[in-house]
């Protein structure tokens, strides 16, 4: 059994099991992507909801923004202004998942709202944080797996669950058409043959994502060599030095920060690495959500397509209109944004 499948079976015995020997563990019910703590109101009864954590909003934002009580994140004013109605007009109120929670007990239940929907890769922390909350507040807490091949089931199934069903299966189906197009290209292309990228974070560029991270799931599903995946068996997000990244001389950079963008191509230090040379350090776009990353979630989709005409010149000519078709249809967005 994986060490993290050996973890979820652990921490889920452990919530079926009574606390203090006075107060039974929150219901537990599995279906599909979905793990719900507390008794599930009907989908009809389902008119407020709080997301938990930045992933989550997105996806929320995507499928239910009339339900939707706030972000759980500061959003910049160019983000918020790009949005449609209502998700531009909605408070920051903090989160509940994540590194340290910035939302009081007393203020979520101010809220009042009829579920608690959190999403991401789960694990035993996503878990135990659903059923702490759940039992101390009887709010009904939600977690939806998902990676980023799993947008049209996640899109689905959630869609379904807030009664947004033809919403839902809409977009589903348009996250299903980016990830056959990209499946197919990627699955043409022998792993050697794949462009060696490399993810620069931060204004420094020398923050990245390791083995498995969820950081490097549109690169590789567009078709991209995560190069740092050879620096040894670290996984999720790392520090490395730049004599690491002029080691695995990638052919393609890419980043959301601008200013880093621009450095390194003046920069002696860089100019040795192919990408560099040859110019192909691409700046992703971050408006309004990261099209690569920050937040991980289906706002990646978008990303995507951003990279498929990048590192393989597939759409190119159509990139423009097929972003703004997402922006459109995913967030209320009537213009073009970069």
């Amino acid at each position: 059994m994986k060490r993290r499948t050996l973890l979820r079976a652990v921490v889920c015995a452990s919530l079926l099991a009574p606390l203090g020997g006075i107060r039974a563990a929150a219901q537990i019910t599995k279906s599909g992507l979905i793990t719900a703590f507390g008794r599930m109101p009907p989908p009809s009864d389902i008119k407020r909801v709080y997301a938990a954590g930045a992933p989550a909003s997105v996806l929320l934002s995507a499928l239910a923004p009339h339900k939707m009580l706030g972000w759980p994140w500061r959003m910049s004013d160019e983000a918020l202004g790009a949005l449609g109605s209502p998700l531009r007009d909605l408070p920051m109120l903090g989160r509940l998942s994540g590194r340290g929670s910035t939302m009081a007990t007393e203020a979520l239940l101010a809220l009042k709202p009829d579920l608690i929907l959190d999403a991401g890769d789960v694990d035993d922390t996503y878990l135990s944080t659903a059923q702490r909350v759940t039992e101390q507040t009887g709010i009904p807490y939600v977690v939806i797996e998902g990676h980023l091949a799993d947008s049209a089931r996640q899109l689905h199934e959630t869609g379904r669950m807030l009664d947004v069903e033809a919403r839902g299966n809409t977009l589903a189906d348009y996250a299903e058409e980016i990830l056959s197009s990209a499946a197919r290209i990627r699955e043409a292309m022998p792993l050697e043959k794949r462009p060696r990228v490399y993810y620069g974070r931060g204004l420094e560029g020398l923050e990245t994502g390791m083995v498995g991270s969820l950081h490097m799931e549109a690169i590789d599903i567009a078709g991209g060599y995560n190069v740092a995946a050879q620096g040894g068996d670290k996984i999720g997000l790392a520090r490395v030095s730049l004599e690491q990244v002029i080691g695995w001389a990638p052919e393609v950079i890419i980043t959301q920060d601008s200013s880093f963008a621009n450095r390194i191509l003046e920069d002696p230090r860089w100019r040795t690495i192919p990408a560099v040379r040859t110019k192909r350090v691409y700046c992703a776009p971050t408006i309004p959500f990261g099209w690569l990353d920050v937040p991980p979630s289906v706002n990646r989709l978008a990303g995507v397509i951003w990279l498929l005409a990048h590192l393989h010149d597939v759409g190119k000519d159509s990139m423009e209109r097929k972003v703004a078709e997402f922006n459109q249809l995913f967030y209320g967005i009537e213009k073009r944004v970069q």
